[in-house]
Formats: structure tokens, sequence, C-alpha cells
């Protein structure tokens, strides 16, 4: 049973890697969109300048590769990556039809919630990073020169391979709600607990911020943290709604 739904989920994986990469124009049209000014979230914001009274310079930077086949390999791992994501409502689907015999009604109902809320956790994190955190990220560093004579010229790699970290990394941050409504039922976490600890964890909220975004562009460093610093007062809510809950019970 395993067995056929790791090969049903590579299979459904590799079908979308291919045609993502068929596609190849459209597939780097969305990746390497942060790179020009007429990105969605460029536009936005210099409209907001405009209109307080600010000036707009024009942005570009320019993407160069240094390997040989690095193109190639890029592209590939590019399509592989978009493959997964686009298949990752199905593969979830097979590890709970393989999973899903093995527990109770009420195990069942607390797997669906933990993994579809996680799902959406996770691209809203991913769709943040996208449209916000990654561009402004990226406008910053590589547009920052020390001198006007050292011109910028970005490496492919470097930019793919910080877009799918960041990516990454606001994903798993997005879940930090879900995963505080798990450990509670476990028995391992509790509202006075957060609270206790409220301080202890702006800290570690502007360290992986910190992390996350290594500039010391305070704009962006604030646009990291504060969306943490609200999922951890969420995840309080849920925490002690979650307790609640139990004692009822």
């Amino acid at each position: 049973m395993l067995r056929v739904a790791i090969v049903k989920i590579v299979a459904v994986a590799v079908v979308f890697g291919i045609a993502a990469f068929c596609f190849k124009e459209e597939l780097f049209a969305i990746v390497l969109a942060p790179k020009d000014d007429g990105f969605v979230t460029y536009r936005l914001l210099d409209r907001m300048a405009v209109w307080a009274g600010g000036a707009v310079e024009p942005f570009s930077v320019r993407l160069i590769n240094t390997g040989l086949a690095q193109q190639f390999i890029i592209h590939m791992k590019t399509a592989l990556c978009a493959g997964v994501l686009c298949a990752s409502p199905y593969i979830l689907y097979q590890l709970f039809r393989f999973v899903s015999p093995a527990l109770y009604d009420n195990e069942r109902r607390y797997v669906v919630r933990m993994v579809g809320g996680g799902y959406a956790m996770f691209s809203l994190g991913v769709l943040v990073s996208d449209f916000l955190i990654f561009p402004l990220t990226f406008r910053f560093l590589g547009t920052y020169q020390v001198s006007g004579e050292v011109d910028n010229l970005i490496a492919l790699d470097s930019y793919i391979s910080t877009l799918v970290m960041m990516c990454l990394a606001m994903g798993i941050v997005f879940d930090i709600p879900i995963l505080s409504w798990l450990f509670t039922k476990l028995g391992f976490l509790s509202a006075d607990f957060m609270r206790h600890y409220r301080k202890h964890a702006v800290v570690i909220v502007l360290v992986i911020a910190a992390v996350i975004t290594p500039t010391s562009d305070v704009f962006t460093l604030s646009l990291v943290a504060l969306p943490m610093w609200v999922l951890y007062e969420i995840s309080i809510l849920i925490v002690k709604q979650s307790k609640h809950h139990k004692v009822l019970n």
C-alpha cells in the first residue's frame, strides 16, 4: 500500500515537473518577476510613494550565469520544485489515505484539521514571502552599492536559492498557530506558558527575522518580524481556546 502511494506521488510530481519544464518562458516569467520594477508589489509601493509626495526611481537588477551547465540545472530544479508545489494537494491526499485506516474517527478529524490548516497556512506564508518579503529584500540588497563604481551583477543561482529559502522559511513560520494547537492537544503547551515567555519570544522573533532577511534594512526586518509576532499572539488565543474546549469536554 505504501509502495503504491509513493509510486503515485512520484508519478504525479514528475508529470507536473515535466509540464513546468516545458513551459519554461511562463515559469521563469513568474520566478524572475521581482527583479524588475514592473512587479506588482513594486508598482503598489511606488504609487503609495507618489501619493505621499516621494520620488520613484527606476529599478532593475541584471542576473548573470557563471557555470556552463548552471542554467539547465537551475531550469530542472525550478521545474521540479514547481511540480512538487502543484502536486502537493494530491501528495497530502495520498498520505492521508495511507494513514487514515489506522486512525479512530476523532483522530481522523484532528489529522484533517491539522494537515488542512497547516497546508493553508504554509501556502499563505509562501505567498507572503513571494509577493512581499522576498521582493523587498531583493530590491534592497540588489540595488545596494558601497560605491557607484561597483555594479551589482547577481548570480542566477543565488537569486533562486534565496527565493526558495525565504519561501520555505516563511511557510514554516506561518505554521506556528497549527503547531501550537497540536502541542496543546498533546499537553506540551499552555497559554500561560506562552504569555509568561512573551518577552523571550520577541527576542526569538527578531533573531529569526534577521536570519530570514540578512539585511540591515529595518523596514524589511519589520515586515518579517511583525507577521511572526502577530502569529504568536494568535497562537496564544488558539491555545487558550483549545484548552477551554478540552476542559469542557
